[in-house]
């Protein structure tokens, strides 16, 4: 695959998409795209062709990422209009609904994406919605670009509120569950270095096995359970907590977020 791509947009996860398609040895030209000097400096010496000029960008391009802010989307899609005819666009804005972006650039196939942060370090879980027009070959290209950030699965754009709660979010609450790993081993004596990277690591362990093993997480927490033993002595504390509460209230009320901001842009996902 060596299609030309355009990522408008070169911020946090402009900058990682990009990261992610370098390190996997990506083949096609890679354009950033920002108004902002410094973030294409960045993007230069990792050896991609830069810009900030978008509609010349889109109109090189075969592939264009839109990674932009959901109040600047109209801004960028009437820009690139003329240069999006029967190509590829993925939207990177939350909240932002495939009809709203096929409203702007009815002729290109539209693709509505929410990664997050892992992709960084091509661990990204990625879901992505499809509008009718794009093709089995289309969704092929997709995929293979975004497991080059990690995972991807396909899903209903209906979830997606869900999604941006659950999956986009979540590096945020997993970073507090480390930090707290992190504290409770320097409260028994470990030193800082060796809690913090037994705790990162333990977490992404335990991903790791939900994920290849196919295991619900109930499994994987009896595999480590044995009787009188000094798993079910901390199981038996963080049962008594509202972890479980407190995540799932978390969660819901990132969605409903999602949902309001969407509403207070005049979004409309129906």
């Amino acid at each position: 695959m060596n299609d030309k791509i355009a990522v408008v947009g070169a911020g946090m996860m402009g900058g990682a998409i990009i990261k992610s398609l370098i390190k996997s040895g990506y083949k096609g030209k890679i354009t950033a795209v920002d108004i902002q000097p410094e973030r294409l400096q960045e993007q230069e010496k990792l050896g991609v062709a830069v810009t900030t000029d978008p509609r010349k960008a889109a109109g090189d391009s075969d592939i264009i990422f839109i990674v932009v802010k959901p109040n600047d989307m109209e801004k960028v899609l009437k820009n690139i209009n003329h240069e999006t005819k029967g190509k590829l666009v993925i939207s990177v804005a939350a909240t932002v609904p495939l009809k709203f972006v096929k409203k702007f650039i009815p002729e290109a196939k539209a693709v509505r994406i929410m990664p997050n942060v892992g992709a960084l370090v091509q661990a990204s879980y990625t879901a992505y919605s499809c509008d009718p027009n794009v093709t089995a070959k289309d969704k092929e290209k997709v995929k293979a670009l975004l497991n080059m950030m990690g995972i991807c699965e396909e899903v209903d754009e209906k979830y997606m509120d869900a999604i941006t709660a659950l999956s986009g979010s979540g590096p945020g609450y997993l970073s507090i569950i480390i930090e707290a790993l992190m504290y409770a081993g320097l409260k028994v004596g470990l030193p800082r270095n060796i809690a913090l990277s037994s705790s990162a690591q333990t977490v992404l362990g335990t991903g790791k096995l939900v994920i290849e093993l196919q295991e619900h997480p109930a499994k994987i927490k009896d595999m480590v359970t044995t009787p009188g033993g000094t798993t079910i002595e901390a199981i038996y504390e963080l049962e008594g907590s509202q972890i479980r509460q407190s995540l799932m209230r978390a969660v819901e009320e990132a969605a409903k977020k999602s949902q309001q901001i969407r509403e207070k842009l005049g979004f409309n996902a129906e």
